[in-house]
């Protein structure tokens, strides 16, 4: 399985977060964690092993929980970026649904 691309970034460690949400809500363990997070334990799991980022969804809901800031979040598992970069294909409808949804247009018209 592919390691997620922050993974090879030294400074990134999202134990680190985990860790310190745990002594933050006085929870013993991780699944005390997702309990309060309303996640699945296994997302926790695979989290400290590395193997499914934190999305937006998650730190969102640890913004949520915790009061603290998004950017605090972030700082603290490592994440350094500034922003996050999309893909021109994303947020974009196919080309193809373009130009039947144009056609169905100009043929109404008529």
């Amino acid at each position: 399985m592919a390691e997620h691309a922050l993974s090879s970034q030294e400074s990134y460690n999202p134990n680190h977060l985990l860790d310190f949400l745990l002594e933050k809500m006085a929870l013993k363990n991780d699944a005390a964690l997702s309990r309060k997070l309303e996640v699945a334990p296994p997302v926790i799991s695979k989290i400290r092993h590395r193997r499914l980022p934190i999305g937006a969804s998650l730190l969102i809901r640890m913004h949520e929980v915790t009061g603290m800031s998004i950017r605090d979040l972030r700082d603290l598992m490592g994440d350094r970026r500034t922003k996050y970069r999309l893909s021109d294909a994303q947020g974009k409808p196919k080309v193809s649904e373009n130009v039947g949804s144009v056609q169905q247009q100009a043929g109404s018209m008529h």
